[in-house]
């Protein structure tokens, strides 16, 4: 119908016209921001969605560091009572050396200062062993294993709920050791004055010396289980991660293929829609040729 007052085919492309230009303007912020969610109106449930997986990533992205931080405080741990160990090993050696017969009074007395600094030394790293300004093993004064770091079972938190916690509780075996070298070196605790463990002491010292060596190696190998598990705690949480990063990826990212020939249809429907537009403008002036 050809009316003066209604152009339906203006109407039409008009609102066509502005579908396409909403649509093309879309497609270049998606291609601009290279994010195909950016607001919640591209798509509201993806987003929330999205969210929650990237409150997910985060979370085990510190919780992989704290992983990492456990496992390095565990090895600090780890790498004294190493030297514990070699300290304990050599005073097994000046104790099996003094209780022979061939060994003189003087020779028992050079040994037994040698044994005496090196108990100063255990007592030393008990107290002071430390990792990030804590001490691990004590409170820094006393050499019992109490108000330490590791006196008291330790929760990491491995991932980004609640629940996801791991505990290590080595108290039990610190405690044990502590006294152990209480038991072996007397100077290990007071550190005032020369100890009598060789000079004047019984052949049984090695048999303490050797549970302490003992008690050592079962703490160690706490920490090395403790360790161990921690790095497989990191893997998994890599694996998670990149799979939930993957997942967040689909939902929030521009697929700059498709997105350009999306782009490309809408800039040419808009040129022909304008084109279009300006024919259906003319179509009153037939209006005119009929009245003429």
């Amino acid at each position: 119908m050809l009316s003066l007052h209604t152009n339906a085919s203006a109407l039409s492309t008009q609102n066509s016209l502005s579908s396409t230009q909403k649509s093309l303007a879309t497609s270049m912020t998606r291609l601009g921001t290279g994010y195909r969610v950016n607001s919640a109106m591209d798509d509201a449930a993806g987003l929330q969605i999205a969210t929650r997986l990237d409150s997910q990533t985060r979370g085990m992205a510190v919780a992989q560091r704290n992983t990492q931080n456990g496992i390095s405080m565990l090895q600090t741990g780890e790498g004294a009572l190493n030297e514990v160990s070699n300290i304990l090993l050599r005073m097994k050696d000046l104790a099996t050396e003094a209780f022979s017969a061939s060994s003189t009074a003087t020779d028992k007395t050079a040994m037994q200062g040698e044994y005496d600094a090196l108990a100063t030394e255990l007592g030393n790293i008990v107290k002071n062993t430390s990792f990030g300004g804590t001490q691990l093993f004590s409170d820094g004064t006393l050499t019992t294993g109490a108000g330490g770091k590791m006196s008291a079972a330790m929760s990491f938190q491995i991932g980004a709920s609640e629940g996801e916690t791991m505990t290590v509780d080595v108290s039990g075996q610190l405690t044990t050791l502590a006294g152990g070298l209480l038991g072996v070196a007397a100077n290990y605790a007071s550190q005032a004055a020369a100890g009598t463990e060789l000079t004047a002491g019984a052949n049984t010292l090695l048999t303490d010396l050797s549970d302490a060596i003992d008690d050592v190696g079962e703490l160690r190998a706490a920490f090395g289980a403790a360790a161990n598990r921690l790095d497989h705690v990191y893997n998994n949480l890599q694996n998670m991660s990149t799979n939930t990063a993957a997942a967040k990826g689909r939902i929030m990212d521009t697929d700059y293929a498709a997105e350009s020939s999306t782009m490309t249809t809408k800039q040419m429907l808009m040129q022909s829609g304008t084109a279009m537009l300006k024919q259906s403008n003319s179509m009153s002036g037939l209006v005119m040729s009929l009245l003429g």
